[in-house]
């Protein structure tokens, strides 16, 4: 072996006793190291450098806890839901947001929000028997007379298909070049179309009605089409545009006077809205084809009103999914990002 070998066999070695301790520097005793005893020290170092480095505290690995979404704890009933931040504008949880699904009840926000951009508040509306043909009976009579801010609360706050079918047939004619309330049938048509004028006007992309309640037309055709992430833009609109409508429905019960000096005690069909701090508004619904919806405005903090939309939930399902989604909102929107 050469001198200049040597050297550099000597500094391998001189490394390598580093690594594996006295072991190997036993091989430095001769002039010449065999290869199968740099082999078995390479071998050895190999071996106790792992050992020392899975025993090492300052080699140990940290385990990253990566935090989870309040919204991902929460089980629902509902098929599509929509949570939006009115203050932020942006979207705290969604589901299945853009899946088209019946509106029910839903739908009379859409009527009341048409019907006042057309009637003024202090407008007659008449109750007439074909009124009273719809599902439901909610207390209204036969020719009882109601101004439209008092009907529109009353309907809202019971959600009366009879109501809304009063307000609609009043408020279509006003459409006509003839205003007359003789054919309440073509009076509805007038009035549904601006309904679905009303929503291409607003952004609801995906949002068509049929009728002005929501009532299932058949045992397969709902009466209105929307989704959860228009519904949030809907009650938006309504919060910025006309908060009146909503005032109502904060009341679990409320007393309302028709023209004709009857008193109906009414009762909201919102079963949770007692319980909700800061609601500012809400609408159920519920057909047999769509299910249990509801959607609510609610202020979450200090002017933070947020919309959460729920549909395809159930009867009852309804208002624990809300409860627990607005409780999930709350905690997303105080708890400080890791």
């Amino acid at each position: 072996m050469s001198r200049t070998s040597q050297v550099q066999l000597f500094l391998l070695v001189l490394i390598l006793g580093f690594l594996a301790g006295p072991r190997v520097m036993l091989a430095l005793q001769g002039d010449e190291v065999p290869l199968d005893t740099i082999a078995r020290a390479t071998e050895l170092a190999s071996v106790e450098g792992a050992v020392s480095a899975t025993s090492s505290p300052e080699k140990e690995i940290s385990t990253i806890v990566v935090p989870v979404s309040p919204f991902e704890r929460v089980t629902l009933e509902a098929k599509s839901v929509y949570v939006w931040d009115i203050k932020e504008h942006r979207v705290l949880y969604a589901k299945n947001e853009r899946a088209q699904l019946p509106l029910a009840s839903v739908t009379k926000m859409m009527m009341a929000l048409v019907a006042v951009d057309l009637l003024p508040a202090d407008k007659h509306v008449t109750i007439t028997p074909d009124d009273l043909r719809e599902d439901g009976d909610t207390g209204l009579l036969a020719g009882e007379s109601w101004t439209l801010a008092k009907l529109l609360d009353f309907t809202l706050v019971t959600s009366s298909n009879d109501g809304a079918s009063a307000i609609a047939s009043v408020a279509g004619a006003s459409l006509l070049r003839e205003a007359t309330t003789t054919d309440p049938f073509a009076n509805k048509k007038m009035f549904i179309e601006r309904m679905n004028a009303k929503a291409k006007a607003i952004g609801l992309e995906d949002t068509t009605f049929s009728n002005e309640s929501g009532l299932d037309l058949n045992s397969v055709t709902g009466g209105a089409y929307g989704t959860a992430r228009d519904m949030g833009m809907l009650f938006e609109y309504i919060f910025r545009k006309h908060p009146a409508l909503f005032t109502p429905t904060t009341y679990a019960k409320i007393d309302l006077r028709s023209e004709d000096d009857i008193v109906h005690h009414v009762a909201n069909t919102n079963a949770g809205v007692a319980t909700v701090s800061g609601i500012i508004g809400s609408k159920t619904g519920y057909t047999d084809l769509a299910g249990g919806n509801l959607v609510v405005v609610v202020d979450i903090g200090i002017d933070h009103p947020i919309v959460v939309a729920v549909l395809g939930s159930t009867r009852t399902g309804r208002f624990l999914d809300v409860e627990h989604l607005i409780d999930a909102a709350v905690e997303s929107v105080t708890t400080p990002a890791l």
